[in-house]
């Protein structure tokens, strides 16, 4: 049954050795824009714990930030320093998300996408968080949205053992908000984000490369309507409302 299932390094490894970084879309949102509400880049020590392609720390770090990326999965790694090719000023770390092999109050920033989800409880995971974080600092939870409409396929493709991570969850942004209470941070903000492209194009432009047929990643934006799409998302990223419609919710919250 699929209460039964979990998410193991087996699957990243898979996952992260499947196919190039440039045919894995990014994470849902620019995590990298909302962490630098709240903190400017340069000189800030910052930690990505659940490396996946690394993305967001490469534009933290080509902005000055000092960057530890933590996986323990090595395929996760391997991709995240291809994918930077080089590039200066980050250390690559392989270790447990819920045992950090890293200093008490040793960070200004850390932040997480695609992660806490795959944990049954994630408790000890968001206490690390909070431990290696210094006083002042902030701490990024982002995760899928509880009542978009992609969760009931998800469920069905992890109770017939078809989902690529094998076993996830999913979050209010009022849950999310609670656990991050929980560990004793203080709530900033929550925000809504969606997929761009959105779930339907991602689907067909799949559907088309099985029949030999293939799709750009990211189509032309449609004319008047793009725009306004996108005013529309951030009128209703902050907002409870609009949150509940996004395809995933972050919380931020500071450590006090």
């Amino acid at each position: 049954m699929g209460s039964e299932r979990e998410s193991s390094r087996g699957h990243w490894d898979r996952f992260w050795t499947a196919k190039p970084l440039d045919e894995i879309y990014e994470s849902v949102g620019k995590v990298w824009q909302e962490i630098l509400r709240h903190r400017e880049a340069s000189g800030t020590r910052i930690l990505e714990v659940g490396a996946g392609s690394g993305r967001d720390s490469l534009h933290l770090a080509r902005q000055g930030a000092r960057v530890t990326v933590l996986d323990y999965s090595e395929a996760a790694l391997t991709g995240t320093r291809e994918a930077w090719s080089g590039d200066a000023g980050v250390t690559l770390v392989r270790g447990d998300a819920r045992n950090l092999p890293l200093a008490d109050n040793s960070f200004d920033v850390v932040f997480h996408q695609g992660l806490l989800e795959h944990f049954r409880d994630p408790r000890p995971l968001l206490r690390e968080n909070a431990r290696v974080l210094a006083p002042g600092g902030i701490l990024l939870v982002d995760v899928p949205q509880r009542w978009h409409y992609y969760t009931p396929a998800k469920k069905l493709l992890i109770a017939l053992d078809r989902w690529f991570a094998g076993w996830e969850c999913s979050f209010s942004a009022r849950e999310l908000e609670n656990l991050l209470a929980e560990t004793g941070l203080e709530i900033v903000c929550s925000y809504g984000a969606w997929a761009e492209p959105g779930l339907p194009y991602r689907a067909l432009r799949k559907l088309l490369a099985r029949m030999g047929l293939r799709l750009p990643m990211h189509p032309r934006p449609l004319p008047l309507l793009g725009p306004l799409f996108n005013l529309i998302k951030r009128r209703l990223r902050y907002r409870r409302a609009g949150q509940y419609t996004a395809m995933v919710v972050g919380t931020v919250a500071r450590k006090s």
